[in-house]
């Protein structure tokens, strides 16, 4: 993303090797994608809640509730949802930097924006994992509790992702999650990659302060 015109990072005192040796904890990204109604929200509340009961500080950003707030402005056509993406890549960004795990609940249909988001975070020195809720559409329709799907079908909703706006599934997840796996055993996998891509030797080998 841009920077503001007459603006400049202002550092800090405390280096992030220094917050996160003193906290003991490890900053990361969980980035959970899928279409609409595949089980992303669900997912990352019950990573939120056992992280959280684990001593970890973990924070959940669900697509919904930043579109309620701090993304409320945007739309839904490409540019917006692209817009969107980013925007939330730089807030779960500063949540890593902190030391805390941010979860990522988001459809983020398109490829391209989510592969930037990863190397925005591997260039700053975060570490970024790309969960795929591998849910089929005939599923996520048949669950639709928002009546999202039937709207789209029924032609009462334009640029709806999975009917008229392409979702574009990862090339290469960190974990691909399917709608046969119960949400604990699902926890558990997301727990376990966390648990072996987060050696203990990342917090003295952490990068740079975030950049803008």
């Amino acid at each position: 993303m841009d920077s503001s015109p007459n603006v400049t990072w202002q550092e800090g005192t405390l280096s992030r090797e220094r917050r996160w040796h003193a906290l003991q904890a490890r900053g990361a990204t969980v980035w959970i994608t899928g279409l609409p109604s595949s089980g992303k929200s669900t997912v990352g509340a019950a990573v939120e809640e056992r992280l959280v009961e684990e001593g970890r500080g973990a924070y959940l950003l669900d697509g919904d509730n930043l579109r309620c707030g701090i993304c409320g402005d945007l739309g839904f056509s490409r540019d917006d949802r692209e817009a969107n993406v980013y925007r939330v890549g730089e807030l779960a960004g500063l949540f890593a930097d902190s030391g805390a795990v941010a979860i990522v609940a988001l459809v983020s249909p398109y490829e391209r924006t989510r592969r930037e988001v990863r190397e925005r975070h591997e260039r700053d020195g975060l570490p970024f994992f790309e969960v795929f809720v591998d849910t089929p559409l005939s599923i996520c329709a048949e669950r639709d509790p928002k009546g999202l799907y039937a709207r789209a079908l029924a032609g009462d909703l334009d640029g709806f992702t999975g009917i008229d706006d392409p979702y574009e599934p990862p090339l290469r997840p960190d974990l691909q999650l399917t709608p046969d796996l119960a949400v604990p055993l699902a926890v558990d996998a997301v727990l376990e990659l966390l648990q072996t891509r987060l050696p203990a030797e990342t917090l003295t080998t952490v990068g740079a302060s975030i950049r803008p």
